[in-house]
C-alpha cells in the first residue's frame, strides 16, 4: 500500500510516484500566506519559487532580471511556511551558464541561505557540468528542458518548441543526458503533447508538464495564473477560479462602506468606557520603555 499521500515530499517520494503512476501536483509560490494556503490542502507536493516572480510579482515582461538574492529572500518565505511540500528553488539567469564553479556555489546560497529542498535550472547537454557538480555536492536537481523561459530572446518569444522530428530526438537525448547526469525530475515546458509522451516513457525520473499535455508525470502552473489573477495568459491555463473579480467586488464593497459610513459598526469597534485615571503604573511604563502587562490591555485583541 503507498504511503505517498500525507508523507512529507522529497526526493524518493517524487521517484516512488512516478513508479506508482501517481500524477505529481507542483504550483508556484513566492510569499507565506499564498504557500500556507497552498500546502494546507494537503494536494500539492511541490513549491516552486519560480524566477517567473519576475513577471507575476515585480511586473516584468520576462525572467531575466531576477536575482539570486532575490530568489533567496522569497525562497526562504516559502521554506520556512511550507510544512509537506518540497520546496524547489528556480536558478536565475546567468547564476549557474558561466561555470560549474559559479552554478555550484549559487546553488548552495539557494539551499543555505534559502531553505530550499532542491534547486530547477533550465537547458540539456550544454548545462551537464553544472548539473553533475551541483549534484555531486548532494543538492537535488530539477531539470527544465522546451521552451525554457531564460532563452526567450534566443528563442524569439515564448514559442513552443519541440515542433518537428529533429527537435524532439534532441529533447530526448538532453532528457536522457540529464537523467545520467543525476537529475530527479525534468519540468517540459511549451512542447507538442506527442513529444512529451516519447520523453516521459524514456525516462526512470518523473517528468512534470507545463502546456506539455497529459502524459507528464506531473503538472504544474503559476498559482497566480491558474487562480486568474489576470484576464490573459498562456493557451495552456486553465483558471480554475476568478480571483481577480472576487477581490474587485469585495474591494467595491468596502469602499462603499467606508464612503457611506456603514464600515466600521460597533461590531468592529473597541467599545469600552474611558477611565477617568489612568494607572500610575501604566504612565511609568510607558515613560520608561517597560514592558506593559499584557493583561492590561487584553481588550485590544
Amino acid at each position: 500500500m503507498s504511503t505517498l499521500n500525507n508523507s512529507k515530499v522529497t526526493v524518493p517520494w517524487c521517484l516512488q510516484a512516478k513508479a506508482e503512476n501517481r500524477k505529481i501536483v507542483m504550483l508556484t509560490a513566492y510569499d507565506h500566506l499564498m504557500t500556507k494556503i497552498l500546502d494546507e490542502t494537503g494536494q500539492v507536493d511541490i513549491l516552486l519559487v519560480g524566477d517567473s516572480l519576475g513577471m507575476v510579482i515585480q511586473g516584468k515582461n520576462d525572467t531575466l532580471s531576477v536575482t539570486m538574492d532575490e530568489s533567496i529572500y522569497h525562497t526562504s518565505i516559502v521554506a520556512r511556511t511550507a510544512k509537506r511540500a518540497m520546496v524547489v528553488a528556480d536558478m536565475p539567469f546567468m547564476s549557474f551558464q558561466s561555470t560549474a564553479y559559479d552554478a555550484l556555489k549559487n546553488a548552495g546560497r539557494l539551499i543555505k541561505e534559502g531553505g530550499a529542498h532542491a534547486i530547477k535550472l533550465e537547458g540539456g547537454k550544454r548545462v551537464l557540468n553544472q548539473v553533475k557538480a551541483i549534484v555531486n555536492a548532494g543538492i537535488p536537481v530539477m531539470g527544465h528542458l522546451g521552451l525554457t523561459p531564460q532563452s526567450v530572446h534566443a528563442f524569439g518569444g515564448f514559442k513552443v518548441q519541440g515542433k518537428s522530428e529533429y527537435a524532439v530526438q534532441q529533447l530526448i537525448s538532453d532528457a536522457i543526458a540529464l537523467e545520467d547526469a543525476g537529475v530527479f525530475s525534468i519540468v517540459l515546458e511549451g512542447i507538442p503533447t506527442e513529444a512529451a509522451r516519447r520523453i516521459t516513457e524514456h525516462l526512470k525520473v518523473p517528468t512534470i508538464g507545463i502546456g506539455a499535455g497529459s502524459y507528464c508525470d506531473g503538472q504544474v502552473l503559476v498559482t497566480y495564473d491558474m487562480l486568474g489573477y489576470s484576464d490573459s495568459g498562456p493557451r495552456f491555463v486553465k483558471k480554475y477560479s476568478l480571483i481577480k473579480s472576487i477581490i474587485q467586488d469585495a474591494v467595491k464593497k468596502y469602499a462603499d462602506e467606508v464612503i457611506t459610513g456603514d464600515f466600521p459598526t460597533s461590531e468592529y469597534a473597541y467599545n469600552m468606557k474611558i477611565e477617568e485615571n489612568i494607572s500610575p503604573d501604566i504612565h511609568d511604563n510607558i515613560k520608561s520603555y517597560k514592558q506593559v502587562d499584557p493583561e492590561t490591555f487584553d481588550d485590544l485583541f
